[in-house]
């Protein structure tokens, strides 16, 4: 995955590193949008540096500060207090940094637990400000996102969240997900419990040996899934991260809107949403190598047809390969391959759909449809 580099080109700066290297390389401020840099020790530096026309967003500054880059013709949004997150953010969220108090005081005193009730007692009160700031955070997650991902190759991996941790399903989704990060793909998943999970994991494994991956799965065994306790589940995640620190990176793509649902620990780089329709569409319209389907229910099956539109349509350029793992569970439980198939009779899509039995032939699989 590319690494998070400045925008010095595109003129956005969502670090104090890129905003210091700006004003010495630059001289001049004048055009940039600082996305939520606390510059609250570089006073001096906005004092003297010209900054018109520039957009300051949720950044901390001191009073003198703000009134000079306004006098420039500055525009500043001021921050929001008392929000449990930053609309502004520059960057996605890390692990760490939406688990934040887990070990001090359980899950529910995180930001990730803090922003749900949030959004829970807002969207009951049907307040306008609180939509507003929604839709501008998700609006900065995506712009984040794209940043990061931009020249990835990014496969996606779909399923439930009810598969747990300890069964042979489990194991061999991380499997597959340690396969696809090895090969170079960057792996993207909903970045939820389950299929989700093991996708994740298994990229975060692969820098290790395979010893690894199968020592983590049987520690993760002793909460195999996110009820009754979110606590303990995510605890398990984060013992396994302390034990093998710095491993392989990926993508999780979650959403408030399933707040009962919890992010997992093992997607370095987490793009979580307040809307679902935007989730969806952005997790779905990222992976250009192609989206690996894992049995699931509803919202598995809802995927599959988000992203067979645009292969339909060719919305998107050329289809992008479709591989639905378990003939049994979408032919027979929930038939969504004859419908798959059937619309893709006759158009380019349909040399980019498959069917397998196993999840050890998607790599294959993927490659085959030109993944």
């Amino acid at each position: 995955m590319p690494a998070h580099a400045a925008h010095h080109n595109d003129r956005e700066i969502e670090t104090l590193e890129e905003f210091d290297a700006t004003v010495s390389a630059r001289g001049t401020l004048a055009g940039f949008r600082v996305q939520a840099v606390d510059l609250t020790d570089r006073t001096r530096e906005l004092l003297a540096t010209d900054t018109g026309g520039a957009v300051f967003l949720g950044c901390r500054m001191r009073e003198d500060a703000a009134t000079k880059v306004r006098a420039d013709g500055a525009m500043v949004f001021p921050p929001v207090p008392d929000l449990p997150f930053d609309p502004y953010r520059g960057l996605v969220y890390s692990p760490d940094e939406l688990f934040e108090s887990l070990s001090d005081g359980g899950y529910e005193a995180t930001p990730d637990a803090r922003a749900y009730a949030w959004f829970q007692q807002t969207k009951a009160d049907h307040d306008i400000f609180a939509s507003m700031l929604r839709a501008v955070h998700d609006d900065s997650v995506s712009d984040a996102l794209d940043e990061l991902l931009r020249g990835a190759r990014v496969v996606g991996v779909m399923g439930g969240h009810a598969m747990a941790r300890g069964t042979e399903a489990y194991a061999g989704a991380a499997r597959l997900g340690r396969e696809l990060a090895r090969a170079g793909f960057t792996v993207a998943t909903g970045g939820g419990p389950g299929a989700m999970e093991a996708a994740n994991l298994g990229a975060y494994a692969a820098p290790f040996d395979d010893e690894m991956l199968s020592e983590s799965l049987q520690l993760l065994t002793k909460a195999a899934k996110f009820t009754p306790s979110i606590t303990d589940w995510a605890t398990a995640a984060f013992e396994v991260r302390s034990r093998w620190p710095k491993g392989g990176a990926s993508v999780g793509i979650p959403t408030w809107f399933y707040g009962h649902e919890p992010p997992n620990a093992f997607a370095g780089h987490i793009a979580k949403y307040f809307a679902n329709a935007t989730r969806e569409d952005g997790l779905l319209a990222r992976c250009n190598a192609g989206v690996v389907f894992l049995p699931g229910a509803a919202g598995t099956v809802q995927e599959i047809f988000d992203n067979a539109t645009p292969n339909y349509y060719e919305s998107r350029g050329e289809p992008t390969p479709m591989v639905l793992v378990d003939r049994a569970h979408w032919t027979e439980k929930l038939p969504t391959w004859p419908l798959l198939r059937s619309l893709a009779r006759d158009r380019s899509m349909e040399s980019h759909i498959a069917l397998i039995d196993r999840i050890e032939e998607a790599p294959e699989a993927l490659k085959r449809l030109g993944g």
